[in-house]
């Protein structure tokens, strides 16, 4: 059997697009002893098997940095990435208390098991079902906008702009930002414009394409949220940036 990084991932159906952006699996992690997270703005809800076979559930806050992936014992999980907009509407709680870490949950959360494991397809297939039954009858519609504008505006929008647009003032939509997701809005939409770049980096344009202010201010806030230049990232040695390594296969 091959040690190399295995990485599928597949999209959501429709009806759950507003709530999770995909369906992830990795495998071999252990082999995997380079890697540097970084942000992506998605809200992962981890389902892990430990080189000793033993099963773990873990919801991760969001990043704001690039930080070591750790010496862990895991060997591989399959993965819920969310949208924010499923903290209050599926998960039913906020991530705001372990940004840049995680939380540990009971590992019969959703009734999932270590054998759900064994069968990518079948395991989002038991997903899928487990968050129909659990989307609202009713949302917010100001809050589903407000996804829908920052998310076609890859980040590239200012509070005031947004507030104008969905109706709902600048003050209570960083209240919302920093009770759910623990961050700021504008720095989510930061991380939004950071992961908007990345295919543009991966394709050798190491000049901004997005609007930052000049080359300097590229260069400044990849390397925030990145840990290394836009020409260290397109040569991603040692293929340390998984995210970056996968990116065209989203």
């Amino acid at each position: 059997m091959s040690n190399d990084l295995i990485y599928k991932f597949i999209k959501p159906e429709k009806s759950l697009a507003d709530f999770v952006y995909g369906y992830s699996l990795l495998q071999n992690l252990s082999t995997f002893k380079e890697g540097i997270i970084i942000p992506n703005g998605k809200i992962d809800l981890l389902f892990c098997k430990t080189t000793d076979n033993a099963f773990q559930i873990v919801l991760m806050g969001l990043e704001t940095k690039p930080k070591q992936m750790p010496e862990h014992k895991f060997s591989s999980f399959f993965a819920i990435s969310f949208n924010p907009l499923a903290l209050e509407y599926i998960l039913h709680q906020t991530i705001a208390e372990f940004v840049d870490s995680g939380k540990e949950l009971p590992d019969n959360f959703w009734d999932f098991c270590i054998d759900d494991l064994n069968d990518f397809e079948k395991f989002c297939e038991k997903a899928s079902k487990k968050i129909s039954e659990l989307l609202p009858e009713k949302i917010d519609e100001r809050k589903k906008k407000l996804f829908e504008v920052i998310f076609a505006a890859h980040g590239e929008i200012s509070v005031k702009d947004l507030s104008e647009q969905i109706f709902w003032n600048e003050r209570q939509i960083n209240r919302y930002f920093n009770k759910q997701l623990g961050i700021s809005l504008k720095y989510y939409c930061k991380i939004l414009r950071f992961q908007a770049s990345l295919h543009h980096i991966k394709d050798g344009n190491l000049f901004p394409q997005l609007n930052f202010t000049d080359q300097s201010h590229f260069i400044k806030e990849i390397k925030k949220l990145s840990g290394v230049s836009p020409k260290e990232l397109f040569k991603n040695q040692n293929d340390r940036f998984l995210q970056f390594l996968v990116y065209h296969t989203l």
